[in-house]
């Protein structure tokens, strides 16, 4: 018997030994199940390399410290507001927070989002308004600028951020930024020299261990906060890079959706940017000191909960929020959204609102930043055309919001897609907001939005080229492990 023989004898048995891991010791969805069997028997070899590299389950895995949360009275506060949700004594500031207490006690219950009801909010469509403003923010810092983003590149947006920050550890502000080493990989560490001398601390969330190779690839922060002076917040879907300003060719204009927050659910955001740098973090943890949480910042009368989720949780939090929005419509629900590659709960839910007469909005792109997923995306959204949802084709250049409204009362801005990825590998984090005028200003934007948008028919979609459907057919197969 030869070596090549003995190799290739030696590859199945792994194969079947991890097959069967994925199968009886993992515990995934069915979908995801067959995806990975699938990769592992059709294309052995790079099978087995992706599983290693890809396939890893955090689910079991305690990554966060939750425990020193207590110094915050944050314990406390969330025991109060499930023991009066439960017994009907919870005051409530607004209807649309009353409307929805069912949602507002599931998030508390199942992902300690304490609910905060004095907070202003500002709405960010366009790179370079939010960018202009986030450096105001910054430039008046007086104590602290905390700043998390997916991607940091290299180009002159990232520059200019870094000079900024740079500037105000000069002057004697703490300044932390935390990044993913897979998203920022065009970043290289000497971007950071004049920062770090300036005494700025810098992290970098799951990075290799090996140089090019990093098991934990599949699993990143795809989060986006900055909490400044404990009084200002930012979360949505912008990243730091000149493509978000609108300046790279491929993509034209970059329409995204953001928010500045302003009141107590700037503690949450705080909360959560402390728990992500002190996991990525071995000698410059934070502690919960009174000066991150100041006293008396409210500034008006929305309700917010901060959802965050993860592959380290058994739960799929935001997803779950999106599923008891949507399934509590009576009128109409806007997404807008990247990609959308729903598992089956949450297609069912949208078609069972289409089926019971709520009118279903969804706004996609019209080009991709990621082909499987966008033709994935082509292939799902079908599926609602068939039970009358109107498909928006945005056209003005590439949206990348993440928006949900429903009834014009509640709606959810944040990091998460609508896809596997983010509801199940990435670690991500949502505003769930509980007020009409800002669900109003939201469906707003995406009624100009339609403006710049094509209506995509049924009739239309059944036209496509055979090409375009092997494409679709062969991504929609690999989606849950998209």
């Amino acid at each position: 018997m030869d070596i090549i023989s003995i190799l290739l004898g030696l590859l199945l048995v792994l194969n079947i030994i991890l097959a069967l891991f994925v199968i009886f010791q993992e515990r995934r969805d069915v979908g995801s199940t067959w995806a990975w069997l699938l990769v592992l028997f059709f294309i052995p070899i790079l099978g087995f390399v992706l599983y290693l590299l890809l396939g890893q389950n955090l689910s079991r895995k305690r990554l966060f410290q939750w425990d020193d949360l207590k110094k915050t009275g944050f314990e406390k506060t969330l025991e109060t507001q499930l023991d009066k949700l439960r017994t009907n004594q919870f005051n409530f500031l607004s209807a649309a927070a009353k409307d929805n207490n069912d949602l507002i006690y599931m998030h508390l219950i199942n992902n300690q989002a304490v609910l905060t009801e004095d907070n202003a909010v500002e709405i960010f469509t366009d790179g370079k308004e939010k960018f202009d403003q986030l450096f105001k923010d910054i430039m008046a810092a007086r104590n602290y600028i905390h700043i998390q983003y997916y991607i940091i590149k290299n180009d002159k947006l990232g520059k200019k951020l870094i000079e900024a920050l740079t500037t105000k550890a000069k002057q004697g502000v703490k300044v932390r930024i935390l990044y993913d080493e897979l998203g920022s990989r065009s970043l290289p560490k000497r971007s950071f020299k004049e920062f770090r001398k300036a005494g700025g601390q810098v992290e970098v969330f799951f990075p290799s261990k090996f140089r090019f190779i990093n098991l934990r690839m599949n699993y990143r922060n795809h989060r986006k906060l900055v909490i400044i002076d404990g009084e200002i917040g930012y979360v949505g879907g912008f990243n730091v890079g000149d493509e978000y300003l609108g300046l790279n060719k491929k993509f034209g204009y970059w329409r995204d959706t953001h928010l500045r927050i302003q009141g107590t659910a700037v503690y949450e955001l705080q909360t959560r940017f402390i728990l992500d740098w002190n996991q990525a973090s071995d000698d410059q943890d934070v502690d919960y000191v009174p000066n991150l949480y100041p006293e008396d910042i409210s500034h008006g009368n929305i309700g917010i909960q901060i959802v965050t989720s993860g592959p380290d949780s058994e739960f799929q939090q935001i997803k779950n929020g999106y599923i008891k929005m949507i399934m509590s419509a009576k009128k109409s629900i806007y997404i807008q959204t990247p990609y959308f590659i729903p598992d089956a709960s949450l297609l069912d839910a949208l078609r069972i609102a289409c089926l019971s007469g709520v009118e279903v909005n969804i706004m996609i792109p019209n080009k991709p930043d990621h082909l499987f997923v966008y033709w994935a995306t082509l292939s799902h959204v079908s599926e609602l055309l068939k039970v009358g949802a109107n498909v928006f084709i945005y056209n003005n250049g590439f949206i990348h919001a993440k928006t949900l409204v429903v009834d014009e009362e509640i709606s959810s801005v944040g990091t998460a897609n609508i896809d596997y990825r983010s509801f199940k590998l990435n670690f991500e984090v949502n505003a769930f907001l509980y007020n009409e005028e800002i669900s109003k200003k939201l469906t707003e934007i995406f009624k100009e939005d339609i403006k710049v948008s094509k209506l995509l028919t049924f009739e239309n979609y059944q036209k496509r080229s055979l090409e375009v459907r092997l494409k679709e057919s062969i991504s929609r197969l690999l989606s849950p492990i998209l």
